[in-house]
């Protein structure tokens, strides 16, 4: 039997950053806070040779190693959660480098600082966890290694994969939620501010190119653009690191695209130690700084080396971060207070984060240099600037402290199931000689927990923390530090369009947007204000929130002042805006530039009858039949609804035209009556005289069914009674006529036309005349008869009411059968207009005729071009005009005689005369 000496062995490449704290139970740890800068490998000398002895503290990470040590304290000093049984931890630093992380996981599975794998000696470590990877990287090599003993690993950093990567990693269990929410709060972000033309940086990496397959169609699917792609490298190469930068001045002309006011980054710690040495460098290089909205997602932090703690961060003022959820665990700040240099005696990292923090040295020796001051040991933490540390417990600090105390839970929840069974009780308390790591995996899996700040941890099914997201705006200052203001949440959980909450009010933007600007108090104008959410409606003077006295430089005051009623003017912040051109206002769409992106577009004024009530319009929209476009084309009005009515000018002169046309009439008959003995008034058959009179009075008031609003039986019996009293009239003088040419035939000698005189061959021709176009209206009705009907066409703004004729053929062929009737009567009278007869009225029925064809004629094509009530006007101004010609031609020759020549009126003048 041999066995191994585990105090013997020698470690080559010992790791000098670790801290050790003793207990029952230990929880490993693998930290990044000291990393050395090192040159390319070349496989010529031994690694250990190729380090750069001087190691560089990132001062900020040096707060996540308190959190655990924090953690640690507050569960070994309560009573309730391991009961009998202290919790250590031991952490070791991983230099950010792969090979070093392997061997710092598996030195937590060794002998107590000791490399020695797969062996176990006396002083073995009881590891139930380890809590490591702040970056992804780090956090996949660790896994590699606990996996394969089955050792649960939570991750305080953002660990990149698929959901489906959990059969292989499925001892993983991560502190921050699944980045895919992360990714669609940016995209509500974007939406709520209207920011369509962006930037994108990634890291130069697996992940970064992970990352653009899924944003970029993410983006393209909600109508978002993205102006340039920029690549970020990252390296921990010393050698490379001047030309890297150098090599990334070409890209930074992409930075300074003035319309993508908006960048989305995605990188992680090195990656943005590029970005942050490009903008700090461009003034050295006589490029103009860039002022942008910075989106970031959890893994961007203000980390600094001492070098860096005065570079200037004025780019990142006002730039948004979705972070994980943090909050402040009571007693922790005093917890930073109380820390110093001699504060644990197994601290391996505090004396490289202390000298590098304050700019001193804790090796008090003649090797000294003069220009360096010894550290008195009494610093506070407190004065550092927020770039080199934080006294509020940072997000991943927070990560961290949740992580042990999910760990402790798990822990005590295994000890009750097994208190419950009795299969690990030894003299009332638990025996954790033999607890395996895997053993609790699955009440580490179901641990649910308050934590001593009031927030609620649990894993989902996928070992994911199911937490909300803070949005958080930072806000720099010229001495170095930075304030986080939280101005809204994420929240994966809540229905879609609560997802995410904002107070825009509290939002604070970079100093490049802050300017003060007029506005027209127009309909644009109106539009834009509702647009520009950092405008405070309420109040005509308001602050926003102060953070702190160093914050108050950095906020602005928004007053809207009202000059009058056309023009007012904001000052203070302006929200940036981020497009690639204007937006296009109400009245105008959207039309793709050729070979642009779809975010690149022209504006295009709306078509005739066409609309565009919202900014930025893909189409525009047609207005429903009882509305139509505003002048500007941005908004459907009400249509007025209108009708040929006695209240308007037009129909009041028509229907008084009318009206004294049928009086007129009425007085002409009372003539013939009250004369109707006289040889004109009983000439020509003075049946037809009266016959005609009434028919002509009735014609002036059936003009009067076209005016008002159009009901069933107006409709129904405005044409029907116009068709059938206009052939009564018509056929009146088509027999008077005749009746002429058979009058002047019969009195020749021999003439065998005189059985055709009388009253009852006159008759018939009225009848018969008068039946054929009653026989057309009749059916008419019953194949297709009028009704009231709309149109919302003809004119624009105005619903018509109106008579549809039902049948136009029909309406046609009345007024083609009318027409026959009067072109016949033309005929006739026309021939019969030199008959030598005193009495003879053909040549007053030829001028009638011609006149009553002329209006008629020309009513057609009036009544084609006509529109709405005016067609009807056009239609009783024909049937008035037609009517008084037929009235004026026949019968005022006549008036005249009876009233004003009565001489003239005897049969003795008459025969004289002949």
């Amino acid at each position: 039997m041999h066995s191994i000496n585990c105090s013997i062995c020698d470690d080559l490449l010992p790791i000098p950053h670790n801290f050790y704290h003793p207990g029952d139970l230990h929880i490993g740890g693998i930290a990044v806070q000291v990393v050395f800068m090192n040159n390319p490998p070349h496989f010529k000398e031994h690694p250990l040779r190729m380090l750069i002895d001087e190691p560089v503290s990132i001062t900020k990470y040096y707060q996540h190693i308190l959190a655990f040590s924090f953690a640690v304290k507050e569960i070994n000093e309560n009573a309730n959660i391991l009961p009998n049984t202290s919790l250590g931890f031991y952490i070791i630093n991983s230099l950010n480098l792969g090979r070093m992380t392997y061997k710092a996981t598996l030195s937590l599975l060794s002998a107590q600082q000791t490399l020695i794998p797969n062996f176990s000696c006396k002083s073995q470590k009881q590891l139930v966890a380890v809590i490591g990877g702040l970056l992804s990287d780090i956090s996949a090599d660790m896994a590699t290694i606990l996996n394969i003993y089955k050792t649960p690993q939570l991750t305080h950093g953002s660990f990149s994969r698929v959901q489906d990567e959990n059969h292989q990693f499925p001892f993983l269990y991560q502190m921050v939620p699944n980045e895919a929410h992360q990714y669609r709060g940016v995209v509500r972000l974007l939406h709520h501010f209207r920011w369509t033309w962006i930037g994108l940086l990634a890291m130069d990496d697996d992940n970064g190119d992970t990352f653009l397959q899924r944003m970029v169609p993410i983006l393209s699917e909600n109508n978002f653009c993205f102006a340039f792609t920029l690549r970020l490298p990252q390296t921990s190469y010393m050698g490379d690191m001047i030309d890297l930068f150098l090599m990334q001045w070409e890209k930074y002309t992409d930075l300074m695209d003035t319309k993508a006011n908006v960048c989305f980054v995605y990188a992680e710690v090195p990656a943005f130690v590029v970005l942050r040495v490009m903008l700090f460098q461009a003034p050295m290089f006589s490029l103009p700084s860039v002022g942008k909205v910075w989106i970031v997602t959890s893994h961007w932090d203000f980390e600094s080396v001492s070098i860096q703690g005065i570079w200037d961060i004025s780019s990142f003022h006002g730039a948004l971060s979705i972070t994980v959820h943090a909050n402040q665990p009571p007693g922790f700040q005093n917890f930073l207070q109380l820390i110093r240099p001699s504060w644990a005696e197994r601290d391996g990292f505090i004396q490289n984060f202390w000298e590098q923090a304050f700019s001193c040295s804790l090796k008090i020796s003649n090797e000294q240099e003069d220009n360096q001051r010894s550290c008195t040991g009494g610093e506070r933490l407190g004065t550092l600037p927020s770039t080199l540390f934080e006294m509020s417990m940072t997000g991943h600090s927070y990560n961290v402290y949740n992580a042990v105390y999910a760990v402790a839970h798990a822990l005590h929840d295994f000890h009750i199931s097994r208190s419950q069974h009795r299969r690990m009780i030894k003299g009332g308390q638990v025996d954790f000689q033999n607890l395996k790591p895997w053993q609790f995996h699955n009440f580490l899996r179901h641990v649910l927990f308050n934590n001593s700040a009031g927030d609620t941890v649990r894993f989902d099914k996928y070992g994911e923390l199911v937490a909300v997201f803070d949005i958080t705006n930072w806000i720099t200052f010229s001495n170095g530090s930075f304030v986080r203001v939280k101005v809204g949440r994420l929240d994966p959980q809540a229905p879609l369009d609560e997802q995410l909450t904002i107070n825009d009010d509290q939002v604070v933007w970079h100093r490049s947007f802050n300017q003060s600007e007029v506005i027209a108090g127009n309909e644009l104008g109106g539009q834009l204000l509702r647009e520009r959410s950092t405008i405070m409606p309420t109040d005509t003077s308001r602050q926003l929130d102060v953070v702190s006295d160093q914050q108050a430089e950095s906020t602005s005051i928004v007053t809207i002042l009202f000059f009058d009623v056309h023009f007012l003017t904001v000052y203070g912040q302006v929200l940036p805006l981020s497009e690639c051109n204007d937006h296009c206002r109400p009245g105008f769409s959207r039309q793709k530039k050729e070979g642009e992106k779809f975010c690149c577009y022209d504006c295009v004024p709306c078509s005739e009858g066409m609309i565009s009530e919202l900014m930025d319009t893909n189409a525009c929209i047609k207005c429903p039949e009882e509305q139509y476009p505003s002048k500007g084309r941005n908004q459907c009005i009400p249509k007025h609804i209108t009708f040929l009515s006695y209240q308007e000018p037009l129909g009041a002169i028509l229907a008084t035209l009318a009206i004294s046309l049928a009086l007129i009439t009425v007085f002409i008959f009372g003539i013939f009556v009250k004369h109707r003995d006289t040889p004109i008034a009983r000439a020509n058959n003075r049946s037809l005289t009266y016959i005609l009179l009434v028919s002509l009075f009735l014609c002036f008031l059936c003009s009067l069914l076209f005016i008002g609003q159009p009901g069933i039986m107006t409709c129904l019996l405005r044409q029907m009674a116009f068709g059938i009293v206009f052939s009564v009239a018509l056929s009146s003088v088509l027999s008077k006529t005749i009746t002429v040419v058979l009058a002047f035939i019969a009195t020749k000698p021999g003439s065998t036309v005189r059985k055709w005189m009388g009253k009852r061959p006159a008759n018939s021709i009225v009848l018969s005349c008068s039946f054929i176009q009653g026989g057309i209206c009749v059916f008419w009705l019953s194949i297709s008869a009028p009704y009231p009907d709309t149109d919302m066409k003809s004119l624009k703004g105005e619903i018509v009411l109106e008579c549809n004729e039902g049948s136009v053929l029909m309406f046609y062929c009345v007024l083609g059968y009318m027409g026959f009737l009067a072109l016949v009567s033309f005929m006739v009278a026309f021939l019969a207009r030199k008959l030598p007869d005193s009495f003879n009225e053909a040549k007053f029925i030829t001028f009638s005729m011609l006149v009553f064809c002329s209006v008629w004629l020309s009513f057609v094509p009036s009544y084609l071009s006509a529109k709405g009530k005016f067609m009807v006007a056009v239609e009783i101004f024909s049937i008035l005009s037609s009517s008084a010609g037929l009235l004026g031609c026949i019968f005022l020759p006549k008036c005249y005689i009876i009233m004003m020549k009565p001489e003239l009126n005897n049969r003795n003048q008459m025969l004289r005369r002949k």
